[in-house]
């Protein structure tokens, strides 16, 4: 048990070395915001795809469709959960600063923070598993996100999920699995190149946007910390509980604790800048549960390893 510990605790350390050479970079403007929106933009559509697709070049297996389909209605289900929560929770007179609170409890980085660390626990078939949730998150957020936001369902859009990159690339990767496509070194091995950024690159820029806030403001917020603590602790033990309950075991278990554990997702400030709600207080609550996440996420993955196996 302790070792579980151990090794997720490291690969939350090793990117958290990479998050400090970003904040690094931001201190001292080797990045500056034009370069970490380009970086961003390479991440969000090629990187990103290139992981999904990379980790379905593989032999059809009716077990892995069935672990898909599992992860599949578990990330679904741990939205819902978010959700009801999120709504239940938090009340502000000001919109702008409640919008922004269920937003930060309902989404996870399960991209950024999730993905690099499911390929460092589990290989390819965390990833593999990791993917489908990623694509369930996408859908959440571009339509109850959304009208969350902007408090109007006008702007949710249908295009806007079909053509997001990682659901694209979802797609171009279960065609592979399905039929076993064979795929030509001469184009995998340029997937491959790719996917192997997807831990430095968006690690870096989550440095670079910490190197941004006022870590101190962070801190005096009280609703803040509750809303981090529902997301680091609450909604990951939660999933656990109930997946435990429902029979799931395994990979897809661990894969998705380690997507809901994950801190508040960066398109938290995203989302906040965009429908005018409070990007400040968003900001806060990425740094915030950044910085605590090291200590939840190997805490709670250790034991969805130790137990969940």
């Amino acid at each position: 048990m302790f070792e579980n510990f151990i090794t997720v605790g490291t690969q939350v350390l090793e990117l958290f070395i990479l998050i400090a050479l970003g904040f690094l970079c931001g201190k001292t403007k080797i990045l500056n915001d034009k370069a970490v929106k380009s970086i961003t933009d390479i991440v969000l559509y090629i990187v990103c795809p290139c992981v999904i697709v990379q980790n379905f070049i593989r032999p059809f297996d009716v077990e892995m469709l069935g672990g898909l389909l599992t992860a599949a209605a578990a990330a679904l289900c741990i939205h819902i959960l978010s959700i009801v929560i999120a709504m239940l929770v938090f009340h502000d007179k000001l919109p702008e600063k409640k919008r922004v609170y269920r937003f930060a409890l309902i989404f996870s980085n399960c991209g950024y923070m999730s993905l690099p660390m499911q390929q460092a626990v589990l290989g390819s078939d965390g990833v593999f598993f990791g993917a489908v949730y990623i694509v369930i998150f996408n859908v959440v957020m571009w339509t109850f996100g959304v009208w969350l936001s902007s408090g109007s369902s006008k702007d949710v859009s249908a295009k806007k999920i079909l053509l997001n990159p990682c659901i694209i690339g979802m797609a171009v990767g279960v065609v592979i699995f399905l039929t076993s496509l064979p795929v030509p070194q001469i184009i995998s091995q340029p997937i491959s190149f790719m996917a192997n950024l997807n831990t430095p690159l968006p690690m870096m820029v989550v440095g670079y946007y910490l190197s941004k806030s006022r870590i101190s403001d962070a801190f005096r917020d009280g609703k803040g910390f509750i809303c981090v603590l529902l997301r680091l602790v609450a909604i990951p033990v939660l999933a656990f509980g109930g997946m435990m309950l429902c029979g799931i075991r395994g990979n897809v278990l661990i894969t998705c604790v380690i997507s809901a554990s994950a801190p508040v997702a960066a398109a938290t400030t995203m989302f906040a800048a965009k429908f005018d709600n409070d990007a400040k207080l968003s900001v806060n609550l990425v740094t915030l549960s950044t910085l605590f996440s090291v200590i939840t996420m190997p805490l709670i993955v250790g034991f969805a390893q130790t137990v969940g196996q």
